[in-house]
Order: C-alpha cells, then structure tokens, then sequence
C-alpha cells in the first residue's frame, strides 16, 4: 500500500484546510487508515483513523474541530480541520494498517498563524 498526502498549508487561527490521503496498490487489505501529526519538539500523535467499516475515532485535543471521512471509490481519507489553532501546527502524515504491517505517506506541512 502506497499513500500521498495532500492538502497542507499556512492559515490563520480560526481558519480551516482539508487534508487528503490517496491510497494505491492493495487496498482492499487496509484497516485503518489514520492522520498523525508532529508538532515542533513534540512527540507524534495519532489525531484522528477511520476503520474499514467507517468507525471514526479522535484525539482529545480535535475533538469537535476535526473530522476525518473516506471516499471508497476515491480510495482517499480526508481530515477536514476547523477552528484551527496555533497549536495544530505540524508535519500532518497519514499511515495505513493493513495485514499486521504499516504504511507511511510523505508528510504534509500545515502551519497555523496567530
């Protein structure tokens, strides 16, 4: 399974940007597909995943701000972030679980201005 991310950039605090995750190869075998960030000198941290049967779960911080879907016949995940904060800033990579092993997108970059 290869994944490309999409979709980063800079906003403003209060602002909104989507994220894109495009899926290829054996997708049919993915479980979950997730969006983990890296904030500056901050460990990662798994923001939101989506399960192969559309069960969505969040990190506390996103609640209610973050949503993340699935377009199947697009084989892409997307993270729609609101009300976006200085703090969101970061290096946004998306990961796929599939048969025991995972699979990393290239990063995309998303800072939020004050």
């Amino acid at each position: 399974v290869q994944l490309q991310a999409s979709g980063g950039g800079l906003v403003q605090a209060g602002g909104s940007l989507r994220l894109s995750c495009t899926a290829s190869g054996n997708t049919l075998a993915i479980n979950y597909i997730g969006w983990i960030r890296q904030a500056p000198g901050k460990q990662r941290e798994l923001v939101a995943s989506i399960s192969s049967g559309g069960n969505t779960n969040y990190a506390d911080p996103v609640k209610g701000r973050f949503t993340i879907s699935r377009d199947n016949a697009k084989n892409t995940v997307y993270l729609q972030m609101n009300s976006l904060k200085p703090e969101d800033t970061g290096v946004y990579y998306c990961k796929a679980w599939y048969s025991g092993v995972d699979s990393w997108g290239k990063g995309t970059l998303v800072t939020v201005s004050s």
